[in-house]
């Protein structure tokens, strides 16, 4: 994780633009409401509101922060190299050996009494928290646009079925008018006397204006639901945007979260593995010594076998409670591991098969 410094600096770059394109994107949408409300063609300004651009910078972001989780799961997996190398003696120990075995083996032992990789898993959940601060910064900018423009459609939603009453009682009006329109030509083209006529005549105008004036209403109020529907379909697809890149980093979250309790239960396995193989060790010297000691060291090494009798039992017994908790980790990490694969399907492939720059 030589370029984690290098790498974490790009992620903080992408999420920056993310969020400047998402702000963007919510921007026109409010802008276009506020419009709506002062009776404003929204046309261009839901046109210009494409997901495109703000999809592009997102996935390039998820996809760099997804290669640093797989980085930390790399450097996760050299553990185990790492303990190994602490059982095995190093080329200084062997070197001694040729002159003292006593020698090279206090020396092992005291190398393995104090060896630790707790820098290296303090460094590994460090690195965890700070990808994990990148990712919800970026799911609280999402959550927050994600409520204004939610708020919005609510608002706007409510207009517009307000709209659609208003066209259907319109359109009732219409309805009702067109027979008395008929039945009122009738009348006159059968009508002889003049005034009657006439009075025909004006009552057909004024239902001519009613019906005229209605038939235009009906056309602002068609406009104006056809402009809130656009709004409302733009505003859902962002709304609907926004939930499922919040899904993806709720993923990585919980895969990252998930990852440093494996963590820590690994280096707590690996440590007590580690100190098993000591007092195997330091056992295994006691009984050599104590075949050619006497009665009475005999007699000190039965008190110590029955003290490490009890310490072994009591380590079994806690061993239980560990194990049921480390099961219940793994079964953790089974699940986020798998959730995480499918979402990032392509860069694990890449990951596992060493396709970087193909």
């Amino acid at each position: 994780m030589a370029d984690f410094g290098a790498q974490i600096q790009e992620s903080q770059e992408q999420v920056a633009a993310a969020q400047s394109k998402i702000s963007e994107l919510t921007s026109k949408l409010e802008t276009a409401r506020a419009k709506i409300s002062s009776g404003e063609d929204i046309a261009i300004d839901i046109e210009n509101a494409s997901l495109e651009d703000v999809h592009a910078h997102t996935d390039l972001m998820n996809a760099n922060i997804a290669e640093l989780i797989m980085g930390l799961d790399d450097v996760t997996s050299g553990f185990s190299q790492d303990f190994d190398q602490m059982r095995n003696k190093t080329g200084w120990e062997t070197f001694v050996g040729f002159f003292s075995k006593a020698r090279s083996e206090s020396l092992r032992q005291e190398r393995m009494r104090t060896a630790s990789i707790d820098d290296k898993l303090q460094d590994l959940i460090s690195k965890s928290d700070v990808i994990v601060n990148l990712l919800e910064t970026q799911l609280a900018t999402l959550n927050e646009h994600k409520d204004r423009v939610s708020a919005n459609l609510v608002e706007t939603l409510d207009e517009r079925e307000f709209v659609v009453q208003e066209l259907e009682r319109i359109k009732s009006e219409l309805l009702a008018l067109d027979p008395k329109i008929i039945e009122l030509e009738n009348k006159i083209s059968m009508e002889q006397d003049a005034a009657a006529r006439t009075k025909l005549e004006t009552e057909l105008a004024e239902m001519n204006a009613k019906y005229n004036e209605l038939a235009q209403e009906e056309q602002v109020k068609l406009a104006n639901s056809q402009t809130l529907e656009r709004y409302i379909e733009t505003g859902k697809t962002w709304v609907d945007s926004l939930q499922n890149q919040a899904a993806t980093q709720m993923v990585l979250i919980n895969k990252l979260q998930t990852d440093t309790k494996q963590r820590v239960v690994l280096y707590d396995a690996l440590t007590k593995s580690l100190k098993t193989a000591q007092q195997q060790d330091v056992a295994h010297k006691i009984n050599e010594i104590g075949v050619r000691t006497d009665e009475e060291a005999q007699s000190a090494m039965a008190a110590i076998g029955a003290a490490t009798n009890n310490r072994m039992a009591e380590m079994m017994e806690a061993h239980e409670d560990h194990m049921v908790f480390a099961r219940k980790v793994l079964e953790e990490k089974a699940k986020s591991d798998e959730r995480f694969a499918r979402r990032f399907e392509k860069i694990v492939e890449k990951h596992d098969k060493n396709l970087y720059g193909a």
